[in-house]
């Protein structure tokens, strides 16, 4: 065992569980926001709490299933599928925890973006995914896996997607939904460019283990 491996082994040994893997706090915290927010949105909209928020009940649960808990999903997501795709290491230890930390420090200021500066709330809610776009791009572009890079702008459209919202909760002229709709439409896209590329790879297996002579034709994360 050289002394760089057992530097990282020990480096390792130090960090908790859940920092070792991306999917493990992005997935958990996915995971607990669904169940908060909903039951912070039921209080809400039952007359039994109210937030220092600038988005009415609807929008703010809107805006929270998409950029916290689905943006959330994506990043476990995208974090542990991109050292497939280059072969380098994922992001883990104390910079993951910090991408966790801006997560809920976007959920924080959306909460009481009400009691803050607008410029303030939008950019503690944007921190995260303008941290995560680059972390992103900058693990593909090292890595050479150009095929993959595309896969960032869907997170451009995200973060528009979340200033068009703050926006129009500001009362600025916007297109009315706009923000919302392009929220919606990322992850969809994404499922979609993803499920295509895996769901084919999958029967490819299933297929050939039973020696079947008619494959699917599969598709290459890594070239």
């Amino acid at each position: 065992m050289t002394a760089t491996t057992e530097e990282e082994r020990i480096r390792r040994s130090w960090q908790p569980a859940v920092l070792t893997y991306p999917f493990r706090p992005m997935f958990l915290a996915a995971g607990s926001w669904a169940i908060v927010a909903i039951a912070i949105w039921f209080a809400m909209f039952l007359g039994y709490l109210r937030l220092p928020t600038r988005f009415d009940p609807l929008t703010w649960h809107i805006h929270e299933m998409l950029f916290g808990f689905v943006m959330a999903s994506v990043a476990g997501f995208l974090l542990t599928a991109i050292p497939n795709w280059t072969g380098r290491l994922p992001v883990r230890g104390y910079p993951l925890a910090v991408l966790a930390g801006l997560w809920l420090l976007g959920r924080l200021a959306c909460l009481i973006s009400a009691d803050l500066p607008a410029w303030l709330a939008i950019v503690a809610d944007l921190s995260f995914p303008v941290v995560l776009l680059a972390v992103a791009a900058r693990e593909i572009i090292v890595g050479r896996n150009w095929r993959n890079l595309p896969m960032t702008a869907l997170l451009a459209v995200f973060i528009i997607a979340d200033v068009l919202m703050h926006l129009e909760s500001m009362g600025i002229s916007v297109p009315a939904g706009l923000g919302w709709r392009l929220g919606l439409a990322a992850p969809i896209l994404l499922i979609s460019v993803i499920g295509g590329r895996i769901i084919p790879s999958f029967t490819h297996n299933w297929l050939f283990k039973r020696h079947s002579m008619r494959l699917p034709v599969t598709h290459s994360f890594h070239h």
